[in-house]
């Protein structure tokens, strides 16, 4: 496949700046592969698809403040700070990216806050953009965090970040949200993750609990997914492309769980283009998922055999996005570039706060 594949017109009003005033109100695409059949639903009709002892996996990273504004020492600048990772809590060591990254060298002092109250030194140059802060700080790991996380803002991604930033976006004074709540999945609980899996932004706790009555089984994983889901891609073979690596966690119970579920035959769902990839990293030789704790590079683009999930459910991507390039290799080419031209058509929301689609086998 080439990059140029996944190219297609996404008109800026199908961009979606704020999300559903109700998380399982987004609209919802049902795309059947086997009869290509399509059906549009709400978001709260994905539990009519599913019975009894079908398996839906969900993606529990918890997404951090990870935005941060500073100034550069005796000339001021303005610099944003992107925290990645913390490499050492002892001596505050952090993996970062900096921008304007051409502006700071090793040995620079960073400022935060209106009183200049934290101060991080560049101790070491990662690549072109990355860098390695020490954050000065007396106080105990508990209160630094706090403190720096007090000056973070929700990492919310390049498509809806930078439309905000050149036109007003109305706000329903009624019915206010902040990224920070709804940036973030109702279970979010392993901390790490500066990108959401957006496809389960859609599923509230109402939703969650009539599954859990009608008997729709759900478990989780963690993939902390990072910025690299936002690089632009600059190879026109795909099979050239390296993806950033991202912390993966399946447990050994979970892996038990999916495979006793696979085996009876019953379905299994992965929500969000996150899931898929933790999934497909970690497949023994016969096809079943295996415990995994570790890192995955794995890029996924059609033609894919997929060995563990049989439904997926996806957002609306971006062109030329690796989300996008996933959800073809799941669905199929033709048919899921198709589904995206009736979307279009169709009024369907675009980006992180738009729409879904679930991809069923039959």
């Amino acid at each position: 496949m080439k990059l140029s594949q996944f190219k297609y017109k996404l008109p800026e009003d199908h961009i979606a700046l704020q999300p559903a005033e109700h998380r399982d109100e987004s609209r919802l695409m049902v795309f059947h592969k086997r009869s290509q059949k399509i059906e549009h639903k709400i978001f709260k009709d994905f539990i009519n698809y599913f019975d009894e002892k079908d398996l839906v996996l969900f993606n529990d990273t918890k997404i951090f403040p990870a935005r941060l504004y500073g100034n550069k020492e005796k000339t001021g600048a303005r610099i944003e700070v992107f925290l990645l990772r913390e490499l050492n809590a002892e001596t505050r060591f952090w993996d970062v990216l900096v921008d304007p990254a051409r502006k700071i060298r090793i040995g620079n002092k960073l400022y935060f806050g209106e009183d200049d109250s934290l101060v991080a030194e560049v101790i070491d140059n990662t690549t072109s953009r990355g860098r390695t802060l020490r954050f000065l700080f007396d106080g105990t790991h508990d209160e630094f965090i706090k403190v720096l996380y007090g000056y973070g803002e929700t990492p919310i991604p390049p498509i809806i970040k930078d439309r905000r930033d050149v036109i007003d976006v109305p706000v329903d004074e009624d019915h206010p949200f902040t990224d920070r709540e709804r940036y973030q999945t109702v279970f979010a609980r392993n901390e790490g993750g500066v990108v959401a899996p957006s496809a389960a932004l859609h599923f509230s706790r109402e939703l969650m609990k009539r599954m859990e009555i009608k008997g729709v089984d759900f478990d989780f994983l963690t993939i902390h997914s990072n910025t690299g889901n936002f690089r632009e891609i600059d190879v026109e073979d795909l099979s050239k492309h390296k993806m950033d690596s991202e912390m993966v966690i399946i447990s050994e119970a979970l892996a038990e769980r999916v495979n006793k579920v696979k085996e009876s035959g019953h379905h299994v769902v992965a929500v969000d283009t996150s899931v898929m990839r933790a999934i497909e990293t970690s497949v023994s030789t016969t096809g079943f998922l295996k415990p995994f704790e570790g890192w995955t590079n794995k890029f996924i683009f059609p033609e894919y055999n997929f060995s563990i999930a049989d439904c997926m459910v996806a957002n609306f991507y971006e062109p030329y996005s690796t989300h996008l390039m996933m959800t073809a290799a799941f669905g199929g080419y033709d048919q899921v570039m198709d589904a995206y031209k009736m979307a279009l058509k169709e009024g369907y929301m675009f980006g992180p706060y738009g729409d879904a689609m679930l991809i069923l086998p039959d």
